[in-house]
């Protein structure tokens, strides 16, 4: 089963960033909305950002969501940490009977090459940070309308 719980929360708190750029209300309603989800599922995932420190939720006349410390302090670690908590990327099986050489020490061996795994997953997210992330997704819009006002004037 794939586990949508990091792309999600990337999406929500690139959302949120930029609502906090552009000075626009940012709320569970309009994330959700924008993922095409429903709003318990949003709330569920910004309770680790909030507990994270990531997602300030304001109340009131004027509230939603906003960063909770500067975009640049985010890493995409940060954030995977916080809504995977102690989820491993690659598990072994443990249901494997020891029939042969392989099966009866891949339970030891596995370990090992899923936390390298891990690790160099991890070590690519900490080189990234939310402000990056979201400069280079706006590069990316950018390009795109560029794209599409030369398909709507193609005579300049």
């Amino acid at each position: 089963m794939i586990d949508l719980r990091f792309s999600t929360a990337l999406q929500m708190v690139l959302s949120v960033a930029l609502a906090d750029k552009d000075g626009f209300r940012c709320t569970s309603r309009t994330l959700a909305e924008g993922l095409n989800t429903n709003a318990s599922f949003i709330r569920k995932v910004l309770i680790p950002l909030t507990r994270e420190g990531m997602i300030v939720a304001a109340i009131g006349k004027g509230g939603g969501l906003h960063l909770g410390r500067a975009a640049e302090q985010i890493t995409l670690r940060d954030l995977y940490l916080a809504v995977m908590e102690d989820k491993r990327v690659l598990v072994a099986r443990e249901d494997i009977p020891s029939r042969c050489r392989i099966s009866a020490n891949i339970n030891e061996f596995f370990p090992e090459v899923a936390t390298d795994a891990e690790t160099a997953m991890l070590d690519a997210l900490d080189r990234r940070n939310i402000a990056d992330s979201l400069a280079a997704i706006l590069r990316l819009d950018a390009i795109h309308m560029k794209r599409r006002t030369k398909k709507a004037n193609p005579a300049e």
